[in-house]
């Protein structure tokens, strides 16, 4: 299938060639006729097959068919969890923008507060906005609830992960005028999630899809078991020090372990940038920028600091902690093998840490394989992975379970 096969827009198409795009990813293939067709849509596919593609080119499609003359409030509303996120989303619109007339603007922290107010005033399309940062306007009646048509969500569990759940329930609960609803993300589960999108949604279509081997890339996916931490610290330097290693990510638990990891690779001639809480979006910005530029080829972050980060080309995502849960190792990992690409995810396993590789191998459905290094090899006997406890046989009389049903908006 192709794009023009899905009958957008030729504006849309010529800046679709402009990108060297040429036929949609699955994901995009199910999103876009399900959302013009009028169908609100709840959807989850792997990190880096075109999500953010699979929403906007509906929404500018919805913009075109449907034109207003002149300048006004924005009909178009997408929600992420960070920063950084929304400049990516609203960068990607606007390349998509480029043969119309559609303005895209970012509402984030770190902007002075008349600043944006006054690009509302001059009028705009699409608004890429971080929930607490939207509320603000919202509630100095700056920005025109009124006016939204489409309300997206991207990385949805993200941001109720994050604590936004009051501020989504708001800001969904003041667009009267809102014709469609999107929920998008890596993964989709949880009852907060449930609960959420019943809420908000009507007859949501429901859109899971496992895109084929060429999409999603290939994830290399491997661990070591580590004696101690000094011995973890040394295979970290192993890997960060070949050549084949362009870019590498390295997730960290908290900000203290973060510090102290950056000051032990600058002590092995390992320069890092570094992603942590609480730091101001200047620093956040620069430290993107040096590993984006090449300037450097590691960035270390937390979880809750690295969060919408999209980069090209991570040959290597390296969990120096082990994540909490089995979906943010996912998340994890979807940063490399991008766009078809191969990539690799190493994982440095103490022995407290096998509970939770376990959970990740039968969440993920697939098994880790166990690697080590010459002269770097375990000196301490390797626990045997934990198994999950058989759970015990249902009695017969218990009544059977229905089939999940789609959402539907509560009264």
């Amino acid at each position: 299938m192709t794009f023009d096969q899905l009958e957008l827009d030729e504006a849309l198409i010529k800046a679709l060639e402009n990108q060297q795009l040429t036929r949609p990813t699955l994901i995009q293939q199910e999103v876009i006729p399900t959302l013009l067709d009028g169908h609100d849509v709840l959807a989850c596919a792997p990190t880096g097959t075109g999500k953010t593609l699979a929403y906007l080119l509906p929404i500018f499609q919805h913009l075109l068919d449907f034109t207003r003359r002149g300048k006004g409030p924005a009909r178009v509303l997408i929600l992420t969890p960070t920063r950084e996120l929304a400049v990516q989303v609203a960068e990607q619109a606007r390349q998509l923008a480029q043969h119309t007339r559609h303005q895209v603007i970012d509402i984030t922290g770190g902007v002075h507060f008349s600043e944006h107010a006054e690009q509302f005033k001059n009028g705009c399309d699409i608004v890429v906005a971080t929930p607490g940062r939207l509320i603000e306007y919202i509630n100095a009646q700056v920005f025109d609830t009124q006016a939204i048509e489409w309300l997206i969500l991207d990385e949805a569990d993200r941001m109720l992960d994050m604590g936004f759940i009051k501020e989504m329930q708001l800001i969904a609960s003041e667009l009267t005028a809102r014709q469609r609803t999107a929920l998008f993300s890596a993964t989709l589960e949880g009852n907060l999630l449930e609960d959420f999108a019943q809420k908000v949604m009507r007859d949501a279509q429901f859109i899971d899809v496992d895109p084929p081997r060429r999409e999603r890339g290939k994830i290399m996916e491997i661990y070591h078991h580590c004696d101690d931490v000094s011995h973890k610290r040394a295979i970290l330097c192993h890997y960060l020090t070949q050549d084949d290693v362009s870019r590498a990510i390295v997730f960290v638990k908290t900000r203290d372990r973060l510090d102290e990891l950056v000051a032990y690779l600058q002590s092995q001639g390992i320069n890092a940038a570094y992603l942590r809480g609480e730091m101001s979006q200047g620093r956040r910005t620069a430290a993107l920028d040096r590993f984006k530029m090449g300037q450097v080829k590691v960035l270390l972050a937390t979880d809750v600091a690295s969060r919408g980060i999209d980069i090209a080309d991570i040959s290597h995502v390296i969990n120096y902690d082990m994540p909490r849960t089995a979906d943010v190792y996912v998340h994890r990992i979807g940063r490399t093998a991008r766009g078809g690409k191969k990539g690799w995810a190493v994982s440095l396993v103490e022995a407290h840490d096998l509970p939770t590789l376990g959970k990740i191998e039968r969440y993920t459905k697939n098994s880790i394989s166990r690697r080590v290094i010459d002269g770097l090899r375990p000196q301490h006997k390797v626990p045997t992975k934990l198994k999950k406890k058989p759970k015990k046989p249902k009695s017969k009389d218990k009544s059977k379970k229905t089939a999940k049903k789609a959402p539907k908006r509560r009264s």
